[in-house]
């Protein structure tokens, strides 16, 4: 696919897509333990529940989607507000080519940016390649919650990882 990548804050014409990524995550991957797909207005929502703190970047090559990273809040508790969880989802099209990485990358530092003080991120027992990823970047084991999580029949140990900025 020619042409340039481009990581960019995400708008409201970018929903379709983080959504179609989304969905497709939660229909056929323990990437996210959620279990029902969302509308495109759930995701309208979803977006616009975010700022400049808790960010929300695409990866966007010729108008398509190639995936999206987040900072959301922790917790409604205000004395959470300086940390955040973090996502990040690629098209199934389009992993394994570094677009996570560079993603990934740049979500850490909109989230300095913005003010964070903590990020932490939940990832599934067999999510190899996101523990390898966070670890890349400085996140560390804070634990392992066992038998939390119930996906396709199967119940999932979660790990805890934690990046806190210097």
């Amino acid at each position: 696919m020619k042409g340039e990548l481009k990581i960019r804050i995400a708008a409201i014409h970018d929903v379709p897509g983080i959504t179609d990524i989304y969905n497709d995550a939660i229909l056929n991957t323990t990437a996210t333990c959620d279990t029902e797909i969302k509308s495109i207005e759930n995701r309208i929502e979803w977006l616009n529940s975010h700022s400049k703190k808790y960010p929300v970047l695409v990866a966007v090559k010729n108008n398509d989607m190639l995936g999206w990273a987040s900072m959301s809040r922790w917790s409604d508790r205000t004395a959470y507000d300086d940390t955040a969880e973090i996502s990040i989802y690629i098209h199934k099209d389009f992993r394994d080519q570094g677009i996570g990485k560079l993603l990934f990358k740049k979500i850490i530092v909109a989230g300095k940016e913005g003010g964070l003080h903590c990020v932490l991120s939940r990832i599934t027992q067999d999510n190899e390649k996101s523990i390898y990823l966070h670890e890349n970047f400085g996140f560390t084991h804070v634990g392992v919650m066992k038998e939390v999580a119930n996906k396709f029949d199967t119940i999932l140990d979660v790990h805890i990882m934690q990046l806190i900025y210097c």
